[in-house]
């Protein structure tokens, strides 16, 4: 055996000498500027792991992230619970909105609000517009009723039913009706007149089994242009007073007649019912125009 290097020993076999084999040597690992860029990409991923901590942490405290919810609003079994004021700037989808007990439910808005009711299809049914002048309510069918759920108000494109026990128009010019109005019962407010008027056109008062007009207090007055007719088909007409006024009633008084004494006429009527007065001594004899 040789001394020295084994890079320089040479070995026999089988006797015959070998030639001399030079050895290879391999640096495993990373060296010069891959290793320098390696470390500076964990540096930078260090870094960057650092300030998403640091955001998440920061966006946690600032939101008040707890176990029950975010900040004011709180996860429930039955839904979310927001307390305080909540703005929100999209719309708001929701199947039930309601306050808190013994708080109220403000919706406020800059311009409108606006709610909608969609069917399964997504197509709107019904919607209640709030605005700054005007409120508008869109659908089929509107109905107002009270606590104990009897309806005050009813209205759709057919009629429309006022179901309160009383309906009051405190305006000063009364109320305008287009078309026919049917109700049980119309009186004005104590010691206030009430006036049933119809400026163009005609105005019918009619009921199955009658109609009463009352003044507890005061007169009752009736005024036309033309003719006021009182008829009566199968009953009668009767003026119950103490005094019965016929004012305007116009007077015959033929040539010949005798004079009249105290004031005292005789009421006749002519053929087609007109009414007229004539002295006692003259038998209603009548006069040239009087039942033309």
């Amino acid at each position: 055996m040789a001394r020295g290097g084994a890079a320089n020993a040479s070995y026999a076999v089988n006797g015959t000498p070998s030639r001399p084999q030079q050895q290879m040597s391999y640096r495993i690992g990373i060296y010069g500027w891959r290793k320098r860029c390696l470390y500076l990409f964990i540096l930078l991923l260090m870094v960057l792991i650092v300030i998403n901590l640091a955001l998440t942490i920061w966006i946690l405290k600032v939101l008040n992230f707890n176990i029950d919810g975010m900040g004011k609003l709180r996860i429930l079994d039955r839904g979310l619970r927001l307390e305080g004021e909540s703005e929100f700037l999209k719309p708001l989808y929701a199947a039930e909105v309601r306050s808190r007990v013994n708080q109220p439910l403000v919706l406020e808005s800059a311009r409108n609000v606006t709610m909608n009711a969609r069917n399964r299809n997504g197509n709107v049914t019904g919607k209640l517009v709030i605005g700054a002048n005007d409120v508008v309510a869109m659908n089929d069918q509107f109905q107002v009723d009270d606590n104990n759920g009897k309806m005050l108000f009813y209205a759709d494109t057919n009629e429309v039913v006022v179901g309160a026990d009383r309906l009051r128009v405190t305006g000063e010019q009364g109320a305008v009706f287009a078309g026919s109005v049917q109700t049980p019962h119309v009186r004005a407010e104590p010691f206030e007149p009430l006036k049933l008027e119809s400026t163009t056109r005609s105005l019918y008062v009619e009921a199955p089994e009658g109609v009463t007009m009352e003044a507890e207090g005061g007169g009752f007055s009736a005024t036309c242009r033309t003719d006021l007719k009182l008829t009566s088909s199968q009953g009668k007409i009767v003026l119950d007073a103490g005094n019965i006024h016929l004012q305007n009633i116009p007077e015959s008084r033929p040539a010949g007649s005798g004079r009249r004494l105290n004031n005292v006429y005789e009421l006749c009527t002519c053929p087609d019912g007109k009414l007229f007065l004539a002295v006692p001594t003259s038998g209603c004899e009548v006069n040239t125009g009087i039942c033309s």
